[in-house]
């Protein structure tokens, strides 16, 4: 007997259940730019730590005067340089000064400044550096020419006799140290950007008649943001040592306002008699550089992908 072999019409009975074809799992490893910095950012446990020191340290300043009734001008004249105590917690010194008030104010002022600083500079850095590399030609000679005098300037010096003439105001500070300190990242800003201006988009707008400081604020500069993160970081940490040798010298924040350089100044003549003068002021310039230096070791490695701790970060 015969066996048809012919196929017949196609069943239109729905599939059951073992028959399903499961569908694709979501792919997670398409992330987006931000939370892959952040990823690696998080895998860099000293920068986590970084994070967690400084904004303590923010903390402290911000938050901390509300826990004591003198201010950092007040003086306690039956309390002359006593230890740590229950009414002084980090003492007093010569002048009857709580020190806890004046490191509370002494910090506010150094990250004011040192923040200012950071963030003047690189800005300052970024527009010039960019554009004597966009513009060329005369334009990045001359630009070249008046960074490499200025970086062998002494500038410490400079610095030194301009805020002592101008009574130590920590505006003026701030104004004197951006102005002296934007070269060297205008330099490394230049070197990079030189190869940013052959890039196509660059061409494109340039084709589309697009200006030219259009091109250097929306073009080449946003694509140095990894570079200006971590200079900026890092800036924070060079500005808060220049304005304590600054203070420490007598050149920087003057009496009465006061700054962890002018503390470490003044503490510095007593060390062995009235440590906790100097210690307090100290351990909070400790902890602020450190954890300033964590944060931007962490946002190097997260930002650059050349980055062995960069590329182990994008990877489970």
């Amino acid at each position: 007997m015969a066996i048809d072999a012919t196929p017949g019409p196609p069943s239109t009975t729905a599939p059951g259940p073992a028959a399903d074809v499961p569908l694709p799992a979501p792919d997670h490893g398409d992330l987006g730019l931000g939370r892959l910095y952040l990823r690696r950012f998080r895998r860099n446990r000293l920068s986590v730590v970084g994070v967690v020191l400084f904004v303590l340290l923010v903390l402290f300043g911000a938050l901390s005067g509300l826990f004591t009734s003198y201010a950092y001008t007040d003086a306690d004249f039956t309390a002359l340089t006593q230890p740590p105590s229950a009414l002084h917690w980090f003492g007093t010194n010569q002048g009857g000064n709580d020190i806890y008030a004046c490191a509370v104010h002494g910090l506010q002022r150094s990250l004011v400044i040192a923040v200012s600083v950071s963030v003047l500079t690189i800005v300052v850095a970024a527009v010039i550096g960019s554009s004597a590399a966009y513009f060329g030609g005369r334009v990045e000679t001359v630009t070249l020419a008046v960074i490499h005098f200025l970086l062998i300037v002494p500038s410490f010096l400079i610095l030194a006799l301009v805020s002592h003439r101008l009574a130590g105001d920590w505006r003026v500070l701030v104004a004197v140290l951006t102005v002296f300190g934007w070269m060297p990242t205008a330099r490394v800003i230049w070197s990079v950007s030189t190869s940013l201006r052959e890039r196509d988009y660059v061409t494109a707008a340039e084709f589309m008649g697009v200006s030219p400081p259009r091109i250097i604020l929306r073009h080449i500069i946003p694509n140095l943001g990894s570079l200006l993160i971590v200079n900026l970081t890092l800036g924070v940490v060079a500005t808060v040592l220049s304005e304590i040798a600054l203070s420490f010298l007598g050149f920087g924040v003057q009496s009465p306002d006061v700054s962890l350089g002018t503390m470490l100044a003044d503490g510095a003549s007593s060390v062995t008699s009235a440590p906790w003068l100097f210690a307090f002021p100290a351990g909070l310039v400790v902890l602020l550089t450190v954890s300033m230096t964590f944060i931007g070791d962490g946002l190097r490695d997260a930002l650059d992908p050349t980055s062995v701790t960069g590329s182990a970060g994008g990877r489970r």
